[in-house]
């Protein structure tokens, strides 16, 4: 989270909390809490809510929200049913239970259904562009235990050239989206912008053509790009990719020390890698071959941090052609 967002978040906290200690604290005359203390209430929500995720991640406030809400629901339907006639003068029990169903829908929601999110760069083109928004199926792999993330129930298997939201290894509070090339067990390589799985090349089906975008660099402004494209078959999956020949196959500088890099080798020239895929992890790329940070860079994703698979395009406010894109 920004420094920005996490301010906006102070501010609203502490705006509810000025709000709450100004206003009444009893019922009006249409039995409703005044406005200012629902206001106040609201807004120390929000900004508690946005604070405790610069902290912790999103689904462990959301479930945090749903235990506190939920005993303020149980403890006010307690008091309903003693006094079915009478209602319930103490604000905080009355106000938090409100909110205990719609916490509840939320977080079962975006739990074990459906998570939206956000492409943030141009690692997934051509298929995936920054400003997409996106839906990402959250059962599909197994039903998960929230925050430890295993598998509970499982449905189906991680597939090669599945798009697949994990968090980030590095940094678990960040979601990355990539392509699944290496199962647990595959020993991948990607030499010469040819990638090989298992000692099999994964060969161009289509002829390259150019394709251009503009890319947002930090202190440089917008810059033009020119890739070749072409269409690669991934196991039973066409998968479109751009590569740039003025580009290394890997940049060694940016190479980090990670969990099992011995399991991987660099060829001290760039031109290339080669990497055996560990058990219960999983070898990610970038669509964009040679404008992606992925696991050759900072190694491979434990099947803990999955997320879901990207299935489709809800949401593009530059290019509204694209809502209802579904992703390959």
């Amino acid at each position: 989270m920004s420094n920005t967002m996490i301010i906006g978040a102070a501010v609203l906290l502490v705006l509810g909390i000025l709000l709450f200690f100004k206003s009444a604290k009893v019922r009006e005359e249409n039995g409703e809490w005044s406005s200012a203390l629902q206001w106040g209430y609201l807004l120390m929500l929000v900004g508690a809510f946005g604070l405790l995720s610069t902290r912790i991640s999103f689904t462990a406030v959301l479930l945090l929200f749903v235990l506190f809400t939920g005993i303020a629901w149980f403890v006010h339907r307690r008091r309903q049913k003693k006094n079915p006639s009478q209602m319930d003068d103490n604000h905080f029990i009355d106000y938090m239970s409100g909110f205990f169903p719609i916490i509840l829908v939320v977080f079962v929601l975006r739990t074990f259904v459906a998570e939206p999110f956000q492409i943030p760069s141009s690692s997934m083109r051509p298929g995936l562009i920054s400003g997409d928004f996106i839906l990402v199926n959250k059962f599909v792999y197994g039903i998960r235990l929230p925050i430890l993330n295993n598998v509970l129930i499982p449905v189906s298997k991680v597939e090669r050239g599945d798009v697949m939201v994990f968090n980030y290894p590095e940094d678990t509070r960040i979601n990355y989206i990539k392509r699944v090339i290496g199962l647990p067990g595959d020993v991948v390589t990607y030499k010469d912008k040819t990638l090989t799985i298992n000692g099999k090349a994964v060969n161009d089906i289509d002829e390259q053509k150019l394709y251009n975008y503009a890319e947002q660099v930090p202190n440089f402004g917008t810059m033009p790009i020119q890739a070749q494209q072409v269409t690669e078959q991934l196991d039973n999956k066409s998968v479109e990719v751009l590569k740039m020949p003025q580009q290394p196959s890997v940049i060694l500088q940016g190479v980090r020390s990670f969990p099992n890099r011995e399991l991987c080798t660099y060829y001290p020239d760039g031109s290339g890698f080669s990497c055996t895929v560990p058990a219960g992890k999983y070898f990610m790329m970038g669509d964009n071959r040679d404008n992606s940070e992925d696991s050759r860079y900072w190694g491979f994703v434990d099947d803990r941090l999955v997320v879901g698979k990207a299935f489709l395009i809800w949401l593009n406010m530059g290019d509204m052609k694209r809502i209802g894109t579904k992703i390959q």
